[in-house]
């Protein structure tokens, strides 16, 4: 039997809460030593998933193996793994040295080495002194110091960090991943971590897997996620970025904001509806002049510590974010311009909403537990099975709940340049996708309204 290269292999695994889906199909392979961190927003599955690998809870479908050895119903201290949490889980009627101690004790190993293992520890953690200390006593990064001592000391193969440093203040946690990153290299074990902190992730990884509403959406290093994000979601979600719509009219040219740029983008077909990443920190800014591709005015300048942030009106209606060292003030008449290999093209994930419906009459068709009105279409007769499309900005969102037809949250905002692109999730489970002009928050309940006219009908 070939010997694999990965010390964690997640195969096809699935978690199931009732009805709910937290984790849809996960395949993920970490290499031996790696540092992989799972990066996401609150309520992605990044937690679950971990705890899945820890033992903690059990996959509904899949399987998951640690250095060959398949694991999945394997209890969690039969596991070649610790997990670090971020409640520290100390106990408070023990000193420093025997919480870290505490596991070694329960495999009853002889005195002396437990000495020398937890005085390693505390060396490794830069604790040497705290041994006799009460864990009451310490500070919240010495109390999580104490925590990753406790979970090192057993030399597992693989450590599991949960939102390790989320609890400390901003200064204590950059210098705290200063010092897990150097812990790391010292300890050569394969660290697995998660956070929703896009800053942590690029600052400590090896390999970021980035994730949201329970998949995987991309795996890479830092560099690869920053650099080429694999659809608007991730762009979106680390670091800045100004996200437009474009059409790839051939390959090494995308048309955004009204004019046409060199890229160095192929393959995507001609006259292609796509994504079109730009960082802000990738636009020249400068007095109007005939270099620029792109011309406006600075409606914002807002200094940021080492640039200044911008954003400019162009003539053609979009807003862009730029970051520079020089500022323009608030007013000023710029000239912008975007180097070829700066313009990253994604491929759309969807260009329209698109439903599974069941005809119930000539005019009235059911989808989303709904019963709406529609247009006649030739050919489409009652009981027939159809595919239900309606276009981004033909969705009507409506502050009050009950003059909707349906209802739901909104629950992923993306700024499109000249619109806000939502995601909301209606109340029967299912993503409706809206491109609008009205500002909406995050977490806002809405009914949902679409007009017979815009709702176009193919028989499957």
């Amino acid at each position: 039997m070939q010997q694999s290269n990965y010390i964690i292999e997640v195969q096809g695994v699935s978690k199931f809460f009732g009805e709910k889906v937290a984790l849809d199909n996960i395949n993920l392979n970490v290499k031996k030593g790696e540092f992989v961190t799972i990066l996401g927003p609150s309520g992605c599955g990044k937690t679950t998933l971990l705890r899945l690998i820890a033992g903690f809870q059990t996959a509904s479908e899949g399987e998951i193996r640690i250095s060959g050895k398949e694991i999945t119903q394997t209890p969690p201290h039969m596991r070649p793994v610790n997990t670090v949490f971020q409640k520290y889980a100390l106990f408070p009627h023990l000193n420093v040295f025997d919480n870290i101690a505490f596991g070694l004790k329960l495999k009853k190993t002889p005195k002396q080495l437990i000495e020398k293992k937890v005085k390693s520890a505390l060396k490794m953690v830069g604790m040497t002194d705290y041994e006799d200390r009460d864990v009451d006593s310490l500070s919240g990064g010495q109390q999580q110091r104490v925590a990753i001592a406790r979970a090192i000391v057993n030399e597992p193969e693989v450590l599991l960090l949960d939102e390790p440093l989320a609890a400390l203040d901003l200064k204590m946690r950059k210098d705290m991943q200063m010092e897990l990153k150097e812990m790391h290299q010292k300890l050569g074990i394969t660290f697995v971590y998660v956070t929703h902190d896009q800053e942590e992730a690029l600052t400590l990884s090896d390999t970021i897997v980035v994730m949201s509403e329970g998949k995987i959406q991309q795996i890479g290093t830092p560099m690869d996620i920053y650099n080429e994000p694999t659809n608007a979601f991730v762009a979106d979600f680390i670091g800045e970025s100004n996200i437009l719509n474009g059409t790839m009219i051939k390959d090494g040219e995308v048309t955004f904001a009204g004019h046409t740029f060199e890229c160095v983008d192929k393959g995507f077909g001609e006259n292609m509806p796509v994504d079109v990443v730009i960082r802000p920190e990738d636009i020249y800014i400068f007095d109007v002049s005939d270099a620029a591709q792109l011309k406006g005015k600075v409606t914002s300048c807002i200094f940021k510590g080492v640039h200044f942030e911008m954003l400019v009106q162009t003539e053609e209606g979009f807003e862009l974010m730029v970051q520079d060292y020089h500022s323009f003030e608030a007013g000023r008449e710029v000239g912008l311009l975007v180097k070829p290999f700066d313009i990253h093209v994604m491929k759309k994930e969807r260009t329209c909403n698109t439903f599974e419906g069941k005809m119930i009459d000539e005019t009235h068709v059911e989808f989303l537990g709904c019963e709406f009105e529609c247009m006649p279409h030739e050919g489409i007769v009652p009981g027939d099975n159809v595919e239900v499309k309606i276009d981004f900005n033909h969705v009507i969102l409506e502050d009050n709940e009950e003059d909707g037809k349906l209802t739901g949250e909104v629950k992923f905002i993306l700024y499109k340049g000249n619109h806000y692109h939502l995601t909301v999730f209606s109340d029967w489970d299912e993503d409706i996708y809206v491109d609008t002009n009205d500002v909406w928050d995050d977490g806002d309940r809405v009914g949902i309204t679409i007009l017979p006219k815009h709702i176009r009908l193919n028989k499957l």
